[in-house]
C-alpha cells in the first residue's frame, strides 16, 4: 500500500514524518502507587486517586499534579487526568515522568493503550508497568501539538460532561414529576375530586406470550414481534418503536393496542418491575411475557406502566422464587394502586413522554458526541488529521 506524502511506516503504525515513534517507557514513566491505610487517612481536599477513579480525600497529596492515573489491580483499562495534587493508591500507576510531554496529551494516549491484553502478561495478576513500558507509541515531536490535539478533545470531553449532567438533572426532574403526578400529591388545572384504589385486577384481563425463541427474530421478518428479554433492555414505559420481527404463525399471540407488558422471569427480583406498554395491534409477543390487557376506557396503559415501575416494591411484595425469581397474573391481578379518570391520566401520561421524548433526544446527542470523540481520537492520536498549530 502506497503511504500518503509525509507519511512513513514505522512500528506504532503510519504516523507523520515528523512525529516520533517511541517506547512508551521512553514517553513517560509509569510507577506504582502508594498504600493509605484507612486508619491513617485524614479529614482533607486532596483526592485519593483509585483503580476506578476519584475515591475520598486525605490531608496530604503523595504526588503533585497534574497527573496521570490508571488502575493496575481491580479496575484495568481506566485513565484519569488529575489537575491539582493527589495521593494514588497501591492498587494503580501514576506516571511519575512525563519527559517534558504534555500531560493532559499523555492521558489520552493512553486511554488508546488496551491494557487487558498486558494484563498478566508476565504471571502476575493486574498490569505490569515493565510490560506497559515496551509498547511504542506514536508521539508528536513538539509539545505545542500535543497541547493543541488535546485541546480538542478535552473540549470534546467537556460537551460530554455536560451533556451528562444535564441527562442526570433532567431524570430527577422526571422522577420528582412521577412521584407527585401519579400519586395525586400535584393536580394538573382543571381536575380535582378524589382518585379511586384500585385493584388491578377489577380492571384489566392477563394473558400471557407464546412461543419465540429468539431462533426465530430475523431481520426481514414478515411481523413486528417482542421478546421478553427486550423488555429489560429495550423499552421504557411507552414502546413507540419496536425493533424485532419475525414471521408469525397463526397460532402466535398478539398485542392490542394499549396492552401493558411485564416480563415474568428474572435472575433477579428487581428486573420484574418493568412495564411497558404497547400502543399497536398485531404484535407477535413471546414466551415469558404477562400481557395486561386493561380497559380502555378505564385505564391508560401508559399510566399504568408508570405507576407499576414507580411502584416498584409493591410489585417486588408480589415476586415469588429463590433463585428464578417470577410474576404471573395471578400476582399482579393483587396489584393496588389509585386511579385517576382517564382523561386526566392522559393528561399525565402527555407530561410525562413530554419529559421522555426530551431525554431520549439528550441521550441520542451524548452517543453521537461519544462517537464523535472516539473517531476524534483515532484520527488525531496517529496523525491522520493534523491541527493547525496556535
Amino acid at each position: 500500500m502506497e503511504l500518503k506524502v509525509g507519511y512513513k511506516q514505522t512500528d506504532a503504525g503510519v504516523i507523520p514524518d515528523d512525529w516520533l515513534h517511541l517506547s512508551l517507557g521512553r514517553v513517560s514513566k509509569l510507577q506504582r502507587g502508594f498504600d493509605l491505610p484507612h486508619r491513617f487517612r485524614k479529614r482533607g481536599e486532596i483526592p485519593i486517586i483509585t483503580s476506578s477513579g476519584f475515591g475520598e480525600y486525605h490531608s496530604e497529596p503523595r504526588v503533585q499534579g497534574p497527573g496521570v492515573v490508571t488502575g493496575r489491580y481491580g479496575t484495568i483499562g481506566e485513565v484519569f487526568y488529575i489537575k491539582g495534587s493527589f495521593w494514588p493508591l497501591n492498587t494503580t500507576l501514576y506516571v511519575k515522568d512525563f519527559y517534558g510531554n504534555d500531560p493532559l496529551y499523555i492521558s489520552y494516549l493512553l486511554r488508546r493503550i488496551d491494557f487487558h491484553t498486558h494484563s498478566g502478561k508476565s504471571g502476575v495478576p493486574g498490569v505490569n508497568r515493565n510490560d506497559l513500558h515496551e509498547i511504542v507509541v506514536a508521539l508528536p515531536s513538539t509539545r505545542t501539538e500535543q497541547k493543541t490535539i488535546a485541546e480538542a478533545l478535552s473540549d470534546t470531553d467537556a460537551l460530554i460532561e455536560s451533556l451528562e449532567q444535564l441527562i442526570t438533572k433532567k431524570r430527577q426532574i422526571k422522577q420528582g414529576a412521577m412521584q407527585e403526578l401519579l400519586t395525586g400529591k400535584r393536580r394538573l388545572p382543571g381536575f380535582s375530586g378524589e382518585w379511586e384504589s384500585r385493584r388491578l385486577g377489577k380492571v384489566a384481563e392477563f394473558f400471557k406470550g407464546k412461543g419465540l425463541p429468539k431462533s426465530q427474530i430475523i431481520p426481514d421478518g414478515a411481523d413486528a414481534c417482542i421478546h421478553y428479554g427486550e423488555l429489560f433492555t429495550q423499552y421504557s414505559e411507552t414502546i413507540s418503536e419496536i425493533f424485532s420481527h419475525t414471521n408469525g404463525s397463526t397460532d402466535s399471540f398478539r398485542s392490542l393496542a394499549n396492552d401493558v407488558l411485564m416480563p415474568t422471569s428474572d435472575v433477579t427480583p428487581r428486573g420484574l418491575a418493568k412495564a411497558s406498554c404497547l400502543r399497536a395491534d398485531g404484535v407477535v409477543l413471546g414466551g415469558d411475557i404477562l400481557v395486561i390487557r386493561p380497559n380502555k376506557k378505564m385505564v391508560d396503559g401508559s399510566f399504568l406502566s408508570y405507576v407499576i415501575r414507580q411502584e416498584e416494591d409493591s410489585v417486588l411484595q408480589l415476586v415469588t422464587g429463590s433463585t428464578v425469581f417470577h410474576l404471573y397474573g395471578s400476582d399482579m391481578k393483587k396489584f393496588n394502586f389509585l386511579m385517576p379518570p382517564i382523561s386526566e391520566q392522559n393528561e399525565i401520561v402527555s407530561i410525562l413522554s413530554d419529559m421522555d421524548t426530551e431525554l431520549a433526544a439528550l441521550e441520542s446527542r451524548l452517543a453521537k458526541a461519544r462517537q464523535i470523540k472516539q473517531g476524534m481520537m483515532q484520527e488525531l492520536l496517529t496523525g491522520r488529521i493534523r491541527l493547525l498549530l496556535k
